[in-house]
């Protein structure tokens, strides 16, 4: 035992918890990242934190709907946990799923410090710290704000980047089905059953590009065919299915899908049996996230209206995924759908509306 008090920081943005880090070892903690649920179960796991900061922007799952789980769990019960967010409607919902604390993002770190201090009984409730008590903490006071700027500024280009990404797929999607609903749904199914599957595909931060902009493709393909209400011809279908290389083929340059979001692109209508399309692939020479990602852009496409048919039910969508396993479907990642089912449904429940 180090004797150190220990801070488990839930966050799957690496600068804010190198910022975090940066501003707690300096005062004499002992600071540990998770960046998704499974590694703060893993975490949690191997010891006991004195205090948790919990992120509710987390891959797969809701921050406050863990947060109640860790209120449940014998390691998380009695353990202050500060919950963080970039929204101040979260603070009220937060206390509801047992938050210790709230702070909105963006915070200033020695904030954060304050409040867990305070938790901890490290310094009175009434006592105001100040953060430059010697030269050497003066230093290291704007070493931190150097941080700060400089993730303050990664957080600018990062939101640039995701509102013009994500506009471009509503704009698609829109074309398509009339909303952007589908998908951000299947985004949130996928990056769900990842956590099951391959949780370390989560560390690749183009998988989830790859799984929102699946059907970019699409904006080369006509209307008259994109929009045909009834059965496509022959000759239409091959138009149809050629939205997967033209989806590679546009995006090939652009660092963010640079990974395994380009390989989903490409192959999520591949099937486990080698008769899906464009490369024909099957079994494990399909990349995994598109195996992932063709088992729920299945399941969503079942439980979804469309003009020309009534959605399926949750249950009769899911046994159906279960007898296309092995033909259609990586039969493991049928697997793991039925072990996360709840946690999928819960997403289809909310509908995640436009």
């Amino acid at each position: 035992m180090t004797g150190k008090r220990r801070i488990l920081v839930v966050d799957d943005d690496r600068l804010l918890c190198e910022l975090v880090r940066t501003t707690f070892e300096l005062e004499g903690f002992e600071v540990h990242e998770a960046h998704h649920v499974i590694e703060a179960e893993r975490a949690l796991a191997e010891a006991k934190p004195d205090a948790i900061v919990l992120d509710i922007g987390l891959p797969g799952i809701d921050g406050l709907f863990y947060c109640e789980r860790l209120r449940e769990s014998p390691q998380g019960r009695s353990v202050p946990i500060v919950v963080i967010s970039g929204s101040a409607e979260v603070g009220t919902r937060a206390a509801a799923a047992g938050a210790s604390g709230f702070l909105h993002k963006p915070f200033d770190p020695i904030e954060l410090l304050t409040v867990v201090e305070r938790m901890l009984g490290v310094i009175p409730l009434t006592h105001t710290v100040d953060p430059i008590r010697t030269a050497d903490v003066a230093h290291a006071a704007d070493l931190r704000r150097l941080i700060e700027i400089g993730h303050r500024q990664h957080e600018l280009l990062d939101q640039a980047y995701r509102q013009t990404v994500t506009a471009l797929a509503a704009a698609l999607e829109s074309r398509d089905f009339g909303t952007s609903a589908h998908s951000r749904r299947v985004t949130a199914y996928a990056t769900r059953l990842t956590l099951d599957v391959a949780p370390s595909l989560l560390d690749d931060p183009s998988l989830e590009w790859g799984f929102l902009l699946h059907d970019v493709g699409k904006i080369g393909i006509p209307d008259r065919i994109l929009l045909k209400g009834g059965p496509l011809s022959n000759e239409e279908r091959r138009q149809m299915q050629h939205h997967a290389v033209l989806g590679e083929q546009l995006l090939s340059h652009v660092p963010l899908v640079k990974g395994e979001g380009i390989r989903i692109i490409r192959s999520h209508h591949e099937r486990w049996d080698g008769g899906g399309y464009p490369d024909q692939l099957a079994g494990a020479q399909i990349p995994l996230g598109a195996r992932i990602f063709a088992a729920v852009d299945a399941l969503d496409a079942m439980t979804d209206s469309r003009p020309y048919r009534e959605p399926l039910g949750w249950d009769e969508s899911i046994a159906e995924l279960r007898r296309s396993a092995d033909r259609q479907f990586d039969p493991d990642v049928i697997d793991a759908i039925e072990i996360c089912e709840p946690d999928l449904y819960r997403i289809h429940e909310l509908k995640l509306a436009a």
